[in-house]
Order: structure tokens, then C-alpha cells, then sequence
């Protein structure tokens, strides 16, 4: 009962967003890619599912779960997906490769990713740099997770070969790994992180789930999940992209002022990873990372584009038209309902 009353509030606080878009639905079946569902980085998408947002906005979500967000790319590029909530850099990236992918709405503002130590080796790793000969469990190479500890480390002044990277999936994989010792490190999301720091696994190097923390990697905000297509789908059905973007945006304003137990209500029990109290936790430490507004601003596209030109020197800045990263027009029409 308490669920269906949660769900009945939602479909009341903002009855507007559901007739967003002007015009016929295109393709109302619409296939969503993503890498690690359960993981607190992409919460807004999981939502928009549960709360029935995208139902509301006339389409039918089916989401695919890849094992990290470099697969659900892949699938977008392969055309198994229509569309897919990943990281920004994604698109940047794709546009190096001669792919034109557009973000069309922020999901989350800081990264959210976590770099933990094995309690066992803390006393080795203290540092980044000490991360020279370790093995890292990341959700999957090449995905935002593993993006950030190269990144890391070529600040710290080390190469992308000097430790060796381990994909470990986005659950219960990711804990297990570090509990049988498979793993040094971790370049992790919540709730797994959340998790192992309740298990007394590990200690925390780095953390982008806080403005702070955010700011010392950084410098400023560092856009993270965002929903993006490849330009032609875009083109081709601009009423579905509007209405998808309409059920983000309206999920974005639910989680504002969502407690953190009407939001762990709303996620599937697995999520919690058997401990609902510590998966409050968990939210509660990552909740300082969702975008409130959907919007990436022009200071937050260069942090991005820096991350991927530190982590990949054949990517040259001057060739990268960061308006064509994000296509702003369907967030505007969804704030304007």
C-alpha cells in the first residue's frame, strides 16, 4: 500500500509533464541502454521506470543492462539501442570518432565515483601514485569509472599501463571481488561503495560524490549520466526525444525533494543489496551529485573535454565542437511546461 500511495503522489506533483510533447510519438517503443542500473549514477533512470513517468509521457521503455557504460555505446553504435543514459564524455569521445552523439539532458552533475584502497593494502596505497602496480576493479573498461583513475593518473605523472584495470561489474560482482582479494583498488559507484566501506573493505582515495570532492579532482563541476542519442535518431523522431526528455526532467525535479526513504522505496528491493538502511546511506552520500536543473553549461563541457584530452592526448581539443555535445532545445521545451 505504501508503494501504490508513493506512486499516486508522484503522478499527482507534477501532472503537466506528462502531456510534454507537442505532436505524434514517432516510436513509442523505445529501447534505452545502460551500464549498471542498479548503481546510484544512473538512479534517475531507474525512477523514471518505476514511478511510471515514462508511461505518463506515452512511451514504452524497454532497458537493456549492459556491464559498463562502454558497452551500452557500443550497443547505440551497433543500433540494438535507441538511445542511452551514459556519460557525457561519450559523446566528446564520438565526435573524435566521426559519430555525432548528442546529450539532450544532464542526469548528474559530479561523477559520483568512488577510489577506494583494499584495507589490507592501505598501508602500501596511500596515494594515486601508489596505485603504480595495483589491480583496479572498475564496472568495465573504458567506461567513466576507468576514464577517472587514468585520468588520476596521469596527474599524478604516471601512464595508463602502470597498474592494470579489471571489470567487475556494477553489483554484487563489484563487492565480491573486493572481498575475495581479486582486486588492490577500486574505481567504484554507490551503492557498492557504500557497501565495502560498511564491511570495513576499504579506505577512500578519491571521492566525486560531493562538491568538494568534485572540486579538488576537477577544479568545478564535471557532468556525468546524461541521456543521449546519435543526431539522426534525434532528426528523425524529435517528438520521442522531447518526450523522454520530459519524463528526466520531471524525474530530476521528484528526486529534489524526494527523502531518502520515499526514494529507496521506489528502487527494487535487489538494489539495496540486502541492507535498505545502508542504501540510504548510500544515497545520501551521492545525492549532492543529480542535477536539480538537467542543464550542462559551457565551464562544465571544457572540465569534460579536459578529462578526456588528459586521458587520451590523441584527442585534440581544437577539433572537438563542444556545442554539438549537448542539444539544449528539448530541455527548454520541458521546463517551459
Amino acid at each position: 500500500m505504501k508503494m501504490r500511495a508513493l506512486l499516486l503522489a508522484a503522478s499527482l506533483l507534477i501532472p503537466a509533464f506528462g502531456a510534454a510533447q507537442a505532436g505524434e510519438i514517432e516510436k513509442p517503443n523505445v529501447t534505452l541502454g545502460v551500464g549498471g542500473k542498479p548503481l546510484l549514477y544512473y538512479l534517475p533512470l531507474t525512477l523514471a521506470e518505476r514511478l511510471g513517468y515514462f508511461k505518463d509521457a506515452g512511451l514504452n521503455v524497454e532497458i537493456n543492462d549492459f556491464g559498463g557504460g562502454s558497452k551500452s555505446l557500443q550497443a547505440l553504435i551497433g543500433g540494438s539501442v535507441d538511445g542511452v543514459t551514459g556519460a557525457y564524455e561519450h559523446t566528446i569521445r564520438m565526435q573524435q570518432k566521426k559519430q555525432d552523439i548528442r546529450a539532450v539532458i544532464d542526469l548528474g552533475r559530479y561523477p559520483g565515483i568512488v577510489v577506494g584502497v583494499r584495507k589490507a593494502e592501505a598501508d602500501k596505497i596511500k596515494s594515486v601514485a601508489d596505485l603504480k602496480g595495483a589491480k583496479i576493479g572498475v564496472t568495465a573498461p573504458g567506461s567513466s569509472t576507468y576514464i577517472l583513475v587514468q585520468y588520476l593518473m596521469r596527474k599524478a605523472g604516471m601512464n595508463p599501463d602502470d597498474a592494470s584495470f579489471i571489470g567487475v561489474g556494477g553489483g554484487a560482482s563489484a563487492v565480491a571481488a573486493m572481498q575475495n582479494g581479486e582486486i588492490d583498488a577500486i574505481s567504484h559507484l554507490d551503492p557498492v561503495i557504500s557497501k565495502l566501506q560498511d564491511m570495513g573493505e576499504i579506505n577512500i582515495l578519491v571521492d566525486t560524490r560531493t562538491t568538494e570532492g568534485t572540486e579538488q579532482v576537477f577544479g568545478g563541476m564535471n557532468p556525468a549520466a546524461v541521456l543521449y542519442f546519435k543526431e539522426s535518431f534525434i532528426k528523425d523522431n524529435p517528438n520521442t526525444v522531447q518526450a523522454l526528455t520530459n519524463a528526466f526532467y520531471r524525474t530530476l525535479k521528484w528526486l529534489e525533494k524526494a527523502t531518502p526513504e520515499e526514494v529507496a522505496a521506489t528502487v527494487p528491493e535487489e538494489y539495496w543489496l540486502g541492507d535498505k538502511s545502508l542504501y540510504i546511506k548510500a544515497f545520501n552520500a551521492s545525492r549532492q551529485s543529480y542535477s536539480t536543473d538537467g542543464n550542462i553549461d559551457e565551464a562544465s563541457m571544457k572540465s569534460a573535454l579536459n578529462l578526456i584530452t588528459t586521458t587520451d592526448p590523441s584527442v585534440d581539443p581544437k577539433s572537438i565542437d563542444l556545442s554539438k555535445t549537448f542539444d539544449g532545445s528539448f530541455l527548454a521545451k520541458a521546463k517551459g511546461q
